[in-house]
């Protein structure tokens, strides 16, 4: 069973982040799953609703990086909203519910397995609440 949510394509992802900073960032958040204490950091350049510039630091399982390295690889120029909406529909997915990734995002179904394993919701979610919540910092949500 365990396979289904290590997958190779989940253990490639998680393989492809380094951690970084952005100088003078617009935005930042920093979220910790309190349940196995993964973290993430966010660091987000924005003009005119749309994310320009992307930096994470990420201590995480496999899960929470290969999350985090989907949305690294798909945030660039993506709408303040399609970010918001690729949280939402990620956390009705983990949930059990149907879910409709924005196309940017739909790599996000490779983590569907995690929906069988609660105790991994959180550090999956970290970088896209992580996201959010740094979007929210702008006060142009």
């Amino acid at each position: 069973m365990l396979d289904n949510l290590y997958n190779t394509d989940i253990l490639k992802l998680s393989a492809n982040l380094k951690n970084e900073r952005l100088d003078n960032p617009d935005c930042f958040a920093r979220k910790v799953s309190k349940l196995c204490g993964s973290w993430l950091e966010i660091d987000l350049k924005v003009d005119d609703r749309r994310v320009k510039s992307i930096a994470l630091r990420v201590q995480a399982c496999a899960l929470g990086q290969s999350s985090a390295a989907i949305l690294y690889k798909n945030i660039i120029n993506a709408e303040f909203k399609e970010v918001i909406a690729a949280r939402n529909s990620l956390v009705l997915m983990l949930n059990g519910s149907d879910a409709c990734f924005p196309p940017r995002f739909s790599e996000l179904e490779l983590l569907r397995g995690v929906s069988e394993y609660p105790a991994r919701h959180a550090s999956t979610l970290l970088a896209f609440n992580a996201a959010v919540e740094a979007l929210k910092n702008t006060n142009l949500e």
